[in-house]
């Protein structure tokens, strides 16, 4: 295949990849920008394409590994930690930092008391979720419906939030 027939073949199917794009990021700008950027890519790497294979799944290909590569990136940058939060204790002398466990053993005991105040029916799926059975298991031990089981799992957890609000850090 001479570079005029893939190059001809590329811009055929492109107008294919618009729908894809736009279902990948959502925004009419970024969907434009990734099919030009897929175009671009394959036309550079022309002699990867190997003849005889289906061209719009390669497409489709680069594509899908050109987003996911741009979405990790902007994850990446996104996801800095703030420092300015730890610069005071940069200077400081490590004996002078002390750690107050209890503290700790304030917040566990309110938890535990919220814990046991919940209702039977609510306390044991929450408790069993809590310690790693899936909702399936939980519904097969209790011989319960699963959206049973999920329903009192959120009504633990929300009885739970209520009565653990004075620990929220937005409050």
């Amino acid at each position: 295949m001479t570079a005029l027939e893939f190059n001809n073949l590329v811009q055929n199917i492109a107008q294919t990849l618009r729908p894809v794009a736009m279902n990948l990021t959502r925004d009419v700008d970024d969907a434009k920008d990734l099919v030009q950027e897929t175009m671009l890519k394959a036309l550079t790497n022309r002699e990867k394409f190997k003849s005889g294979t289906n061209l719009k799944a390669w497409l489709y290909t680069i594509m899908r590994n050109t987003f996911i590569n741009n979405y990790n990136k902007v994850i990446k940058r996104s996801s800095n930690v703030d420092s300015a939060d730890y610069l005071q204790y940069l200077n400081t002398d490590e004996n002078y930092i002390t750690q107050n466990k209890g503290t700790a053993t304030f917040v566990m005991n309110d938890i535990n008391k919220a814990i046991a105040n919940l209702s039977e029916e609510h306390r044991t799926p929450f408790m069993m979720y809590y310690v790693g059975y899936k909702y399936l298991e939980i519904a097969d031990k209790l011989q319960i419906p699963i959206g049973t089981v999920k329903n009192r799992i959120h009504i633990a957890r929300k009885e739970l939030k209520q009565a653990l609000k004075v620990y929220r850090q937005d409050a």
